[in-house]
């Protein structure tokens, strides 16, 4: 089945119980499987949102600093988003003393391990700021910068995943990039297999796994291998070239 760029969760659930041999062509299913599918639809897309490689693109977040020594993240938190982040993806601060428009950037280690911010002897300290730890608290999270960030001259910003949209109905449209249609109709067709009794075959759960490698494939970002300082060596001095490497 092609799907247009918008579609509605009743399409990809035709699709999927049509795969699963539920339906026929042309049928259409009763209330309880619908709505059991559509529960499953969105269950499969809340653990999509907690994948780096099935999101297709991260959003940047930012607050400006007030001398807080955390600020909350999510719904209604200082930095407001859609949902709770999981984890931060990347972290920066931006320097608001200098004009317009060479406001400069600094990269901020990001801590992953509360352990690792327990570790600081003096978490107040105010100065230029290095580290960030992401505290995963609910409903809203908490970012550490450290040093703390002095008032109303830095800009944190934050890196997070776009939260995939949930279907709020069976009849509501949305829009996904065309490739997460088939991904959403082959998968969602094998996670409707323990309401059946018939096993999906091999043809559906090669089209199921295809239609995510597509995506992995299409937005799976690395970013640059950086070494920890602490296992590096300095430079040396080459008198020949004088350079230092």
């Amino acid at each position: 089945m092609a799907f247009p760029a918008t579609s509605t969760a009743l399409d990809i659930i035709k699709a999927a119980l049509r795969d699963r041999g539920v339906v026929g062509i042309g049928q259409t299913p009763n209330a309880e499987d619908t709505n059991d599918a559509f529960s499953r639809l969105n269950q499969m897309i809340a653990q999509w949102r907690k994948k780096r490689w099935l999101v297709y693109h991260l959003v940047d977040l930012m607050k400006l600093s007030n001398g807080s020594q955390f600020y909350t993240i999510g719904p209604g938190g200082d930095i407001a988003a859609g949902a709770r982040p999981d984890k931060i993806e990347s972290a920066f601060f931006r320097q608001l003393i200098q004009s317009q428009p060479n406001q400069i950037d600094y990269p901020l280690e990001i801590l992953t391990a509360r352990e690792d911010y327990n570790a600081i002897s003096i978490k107040q300290l105010t100065s230029f700021p290095m580290y960030l730890f992401y505290d995963q608290d609910w409903p809203l999270g908490k970012l550490y910068p450290w040093p703390v960030m002095q008032p109303n001259i830095y800009e944190l910003h934050v890196s997070v995943k776009f939260d995939l949209p949930y279907f709020a109905t069976v009849t509501t449209q949305y829009a996904f990039p065309d490739e997460y249609f088939a991904a959403m109709e082959f998968n969602l067709a094998i996670r409707l297999g323990p309401n059946y009794t018939a096993p999906p075959n091999l043809e559906l759960m090669g089209l199921a796994k295809d239609s995510l490698n597509v995506i992995r494939g299409a937005y799976t970002g690395i970013g640059r291998l950086f070494m920890p300082t602490d296992l590096t060596r300095p430079g040396i001095y080459n008198p020949y070239s004088d350079q230092i490497r």
